[in-house]
């Protein structure tokens, strides 16, 4: 109990990105985590510093491949995906988009959209509270309403607000903000028929159907990760099964948020590093490694409340907590190619239509 205080008092209340620890927040065992954590940070640091030193933009690469699996340290972080998502070469080419767009004509239907979860965003994150000098609020709401004008066939759904918010607290910029949303939504997700375009006028027609209003995207990866989970955890396919337990029911905001505010924020961050570089894969692999990892206890489960109640369990605790370990990803769920999620995808996402 008393090295518990004592790393209470030494653990700061707010983390670095402004977030406040919960009451139940296990600060002996995070302080413990963290001392080991920051040798890893401050080696990645030197090797990154290296790697980027007279470079100009960062562009994928093996070897870049190797260091963003490994970790980018946060003083990084926005220039690499800025660079490994396309976002800076778009920017780049779009000079004055941005501020044209926040010039735009008024929607009130997507204002209102916009405004109405502005308070709901992070309540936890100091930064984003009124009372907050500069109040984050402001700048989430101009990057939404430009991808909203920008992007008109999504506008605005619940869930981006969360996607853009991390975005905001990692790059510190607006534009850039709304530019990394753009790849995220017009390039990264999957788009309906394909796995996204690499022009960024197409981004305009047809955008990721995570948050379009029919969601058929995020409809289909859901089906797909029940594919996933039926070849690799078959076990817990068919406790799914046996008590009519529906995927979207356990893993919808998992997709939704791209993990935010279901995991640590530092373990999203790692997450968000491979999904930048990588792709959509990525978040097959972290939901596999979750179920894996926690497949007893799954299997444990006795009624449909009851497994739906140990998928929120899993996403809490030590394992989820240490972000580097974490980072299994890539080896616990065995092989995962993109060619496998895209046979998945058009399978899953005909059997969606069909059925109306």
């Amino acid at each position: 109990m008393e090295s518990a205080e004592r790393a209470q008092d030494r653990v700061p209340r707010v983390d670095p990105y402004g977030f406040e620890r919960p009451e139940d927040f296990d600060y002996a065992a995070y302080e413990e985590f963290a001392s080991a954590y920051l040798v890893v940070l401050t080696r990645r640091a030197i090797k990154w510093s290296k790697l980027l030193k007279g470079r100009g933009r960062v562009q994928r690469s093996s070897t870049v491949k190797r260091y963003i699996r490994k970790g980018i340290p946060l003083e990084h972080r926005a220039r690499i995906w800025m660079g490994v998502s396309g976002a800076q070469a778009q920017m780049d080419q779009n000079p004055g988009y941005y501020q044209r767009l926040l010039q735009g004509e008024h929607d009130d239907r997507l204002e209102e959209a916009i405004r109405t979860d502005m308070n709901r965003t992070f309540p936890d994150n100091v930064k984003f509270r009124k009372s907050a000098d500069p109040c984050l609020q402001k700048t989430l709401y101009n990057v939404l309403l430009a991808y909203g004008r920008h992007n008109q066939g999504v506008g605005y759904c619940q869930g981006m607000n969360f996607v853009a918010g991390y975005l905001i607290l990692v790059t510190q910029s607006e534009e850039e903000a709304f530019w990394l949303l753009d790849a995220l939504v017009g390039r990264i997700l999957p788009a309906v028929g394909g796995q996204g375009r690499s022009a960024w006028v197409s981004s305009l027609v047809r955008a990721a159907d995570y948050y379009s209003p029919a969601m058929l995207g995020l409809k289909t990866d859901q089906e797909v990760l029940g594919e996933l989970v039926r070849t690799k955890l078959p076990a817990v396919a068919a406790l799914m099964d046996g008590h009519g337990v529906l995927w979207p029911l356990v893993v919808s905001r998992w997709f939704i948020c791209l993990f935010v505010d279901i995991l640590p924020v530092e373990t999203v961050l790692r997450i968000w590093d491979c999904l930048f570089n990588e792709g959509s894969k990525i978040i097959f692999r972290v939901a596999l490694t979750l179920i894996k990892q926690h497949q007893a206890f799954i299997l444990e489960g006795t009624s449909v409340v009851d497994i739906c109640e140990r998928f929120k369990a899993i996403t809490r605790g030590s394992f989820v907590t240490e972000c580097h370990t974490f980072m299994q990803i890539f080896s616990e769920p065995g092989s995962l190619s993109m060619a496998t999620i895209s046979r998945l995808r058009a399978s899953c996402r005909a059997r969606l239509l069909a059925q109306g």
